[in-house]
């Protein structure tokens, strides 16, 4: 799947992955209303709202961008409903040829990881026959618990050729009150910050999941756009890591912030954009276009990011 994901990458010339992330109040008057109607006031009634809304973007930005990236609390508040539109919405993606980047930030003791690997990466065995769960490419993995709470997917990627991000650096502001702890006894200097050494970990994890052809692993790492100075240090770290990369727009990254983080080769490096895109309707930028036009307001959303990272790094 790292492969599909490059190729994609290069197809578009976009490494930009669209963030799924609805809430009700980006979900435009007249789908809520549509929805209200035939579900009520309801938790299917807000499903059905995000499931049309999710829909339109798809639509509209699927020939653009490589991936997806819809972040499973934004369906979880809605329920069993909101995880039935989370399904659907996977699946329509996979339907377009988009690579799916769960964003569940799963991690946990042994049994339970692997509980989480096969649910959302590969299947389980019910009675003679095996099924599969949500069945996304990709899904983000929280490495805090060690390991064991790593190894139960890193053994459903080798089987299903699928692949995981692993939290490193992340972008909201107060990562750094554990992420950036310096650690004692690491380092020349006796001492190197939380972030490096788990860094260093992910390569290690990647370089026993490498695929049959290239040069990137199944193993990829999270790093925020927010932090560019770790992500040069991060990129040296995890040579063989596809880096997915959140903070771009709303959260104050750009694309002069995005080089470190890319290789050599122009790849490397997946920027996600969540409400910057899904909700561009709602910036000034993009008003003209109304709600009516949501759609086509991500679409431009888009195309803009796509034309700002390009540029970032031909000047670099």
């Amino acid at each position: 799947m790292i492969q599909k994901l490059i190729r994609k990458i290069q197809k578009t010339n976009a490494p930009i992955v669209v963030g799924l992330d609805p809430t009700l109040k980006f979900v435009p008057e007249y789908i809520k209303q549509a929805a209200f109607e035939e579900y009520g006031e309801t938790l299917e009634g807000a499903a059905e709202a995000v499931w049309q809304y999710n829909k339109g973007i798809v639509d509209a930005v699927c020939d653009l961008v490589p991936a997806v990236k819809p972040q499973i609390a934004m369906y979880e508040q809605f329920g069993i409903p909101g995880l039935a539109a989370f399904k659907k919405t996977v699946d329509y993606c996979k339907g377009k040829d988009l690579v799916v980047i769960a964003d569940v930030k799963r991690g946990d003791i042994g049994s339970t990881s692997e509980a989480y690997a096969v649910g959302h990466l590969g299947g389980v065995q019910v009675g003679s026959k095996f099924c599969r769960g949500f069945d996304e490419d990709f899904v983000t993995v929280n490495p805090y618990l060690g390991s064991d709470g790593i190894k139960p997917f890193l053994k459903v990627c080798a089987e299903e050729k699928k692949g995981i991000f692993v939290l490193v650096k992340t972008s909201n502001p107060s990562s750094g009150e554990l992420q950036d702890r310096l650690v004692k006894g690491a380092g020349e200097n006796g001492e190197r910050p939380l972030y490096e050494i788990v860094g260093e970990q992910v390569a290690a994890w990647g370089a026993e999941y490498m695929p049959e052809e290239g040069n990137y692993s199944y193993v990829g790492a999270v790093v925020g756009a927010t932090y560019p100075e770790q992500g040069r240090i991060l990129r040296e770290l995890m040579p063989r890591a596809f880096i997915l990369v959140p903070g771009y727009g709303a959260q104050g990254g750009k694309g002069a912030d995005l080089v470190h983080f890319f290789r050599e080769d122009g790849l490397g490096a997946i920027i996600n954009s969540s409400r910057g895109i899904i909700a561009a309707y709602q910036q000034e930028k993009y008003a003209r276009f109304g709600e009516r036009g949501y759609a086509d307001a991500a679409r431009a959303a888009v195309l803009d990011m796509r034309e700002d990272i390009a540029s970032a790094l031909e000047s670099r």
